[in-house]
């Protein structure tokens, strides 16, 4: 069996953060249901295209039925409420206070199935004084420090980055679904669900470990930074020596255990007061060798360390090949890859779906199911509640 097999989610979420957290439950087993205005989620337009299908939204999506609701129609929200009654769990990731204009909030919602898990992901928390402000992943980086925290991990001071990248909602949209196991896990015990409020800002500030204890007591940077690249004769190589004895391999791999004696480098605090010199040092023997030698030279020593690679080369790693970390997804515009989540069960299946739903696809078949007949979904369909195809 599935780990969440007989869980049935409703999913209100758009863009990234949310589908993410949704797409691991489908991966899990359970039986998710994206509500999409007639319109449709607006991945559905990103690119890549291929026949009007968009890979991006595939592979947020895969895996879940589509049904199209109006939701500013009240009928709309007579449905979900029927929905609801047989639901585990409800996902949103709207801006606070949406919901609630929807008449589709924890409370409102509760009231139908105590016994439901709802959580709503946004940019900064449910309340408080930022709660209202629209959100999106670059303005949480922004928001959060993080973007700052890593220039300052830089040898020059320079305009803040661009962001193509958006770690916020990926990391927010897993935050929220560890959050709605746990508390799966425990409506187990207690028979009862509850709201479950996951911020992106809090997410973000997670990944700023050392920064935050840091920045309360004035902790200097060393001079270079201590995770980072050294040059090559043909490029770079990213190096981590985070314990003495990966500091005593790599001093092994580039022929240098007189270092191991140094009095700049042998003790710790006094290597990270030194680290510059010690990278300079490194590099008079790197910078001759071209990447794909001093990468062998740190693999033979067990030096933790990697070549840059693009995502693509990335893809072509033997290691996901070995994993099945890619899963051939089908939609009406051909085959693409996506990734499976990045963890494995001995118990159970843990792999994206291989198909993704056209806008509506579903939306007779879950009506269906919640009872109405044919003629009631026309009407429904006729009022524009619904597109049933």
């Amino acid at each position: 069996m599935n780990a969440l097999d007989g869980v049935r989610v409703l999913d209100f979420t758009t863009t990234i953060a949310g589908p993410h957290c949704t797409r691991l439950m489908a991966d899990l087993g359970a039986e998710v249901i994206k509500i999409e205005a007639p319109e449709g989620d607006m991945m559905r337009s990103r690119l890549p295209l291929r026949n009007g299908a968009s890979t991006s939204f595939g592979q947020l999506n895969t895996g879940k039925k589509s049904l199209v609701l109006d939701l500013k129609q009240p009928e709309a929200v007579r449905v979900v409420h029927r929905l609801v009654k047989q639901a585990d769990i409800v996902v949103e990731n709207f801006r606070p206070g949406v919901m609630a204009r929807f008449g589709l909030d924890y409370p409102k919602l509760a009231a139908v199935n105590p016994a439901l898990i709802y959580c709503a992901i946004s940019g900064y928390g449910q309340s408080g004084p930022s709660a209202g402000r629209p959100a999106y992943a670059p303005v949480i980086h922004a928001a959060s420090g993080y973007d700052l925290a890593q220039i300052a991990h830089q040898l020059e001071p320079r305009r803040p980055d661009y962001c193509g990248i958006f770690i916020a909602d990926v990391l927010s949209g897993t935050y929220a679904f560890g959050a709605a196991m746990a508390a799966l896990h425990q409506r187990q015990a207690t028979g009862q669900g509850q709201m479950i409020d996951c911020s992106m800002l809090e997410s973000m500030l997670s990944l700023t470990l050392g920064e935050l204890q840091n920045s309360q007591f004035d902790v200097p940077l060393p001079p270079r930074p201590i995770f980072g690249p050294i040059a090559t004769k043909d490029g770079y190589v990213q190096l981590s020596v985070a314990s003495e004895r990966t500091f005593q391999n790599m001093a092994a791999a580039a022929g240098r255990e007189d270092w191991l004696t140094d009095p700049r480098f042998a003790k710790y605090q006094d290597r990270r007061l030194n680290w510059g010199r010690l990278m300079e040092e490194l590099e008079e023997w790197s910078s001759r060798l071209p990447s794909t030698e001093v990468q062998a030279a740190f693999d033979r020593h067990g030096v933790p360390s990697s070549p840059y690679r693009t995502v693509e080369e990335a893809m072509r790693d033997p290691q996901l090949a070995h994993r099945r970390s890619l899963a051939e997804i089908h939609d009406k515009g051909g085959a693409f890859l996506a990734l499976n989540p990045p963890f494995r069960l001995s118990g159970s299946r843990a792999a994206a779906e291989p198909w993704v739903a056209a806008l509506g696809e579903h939306s007779h078949a879950v009506l269906a199911e919640a009872g109405y007949s044919d003629a009631e979904i026309a009407a429904l369909a006729e009022a524009g509640v619904t597109v049933a195809p």
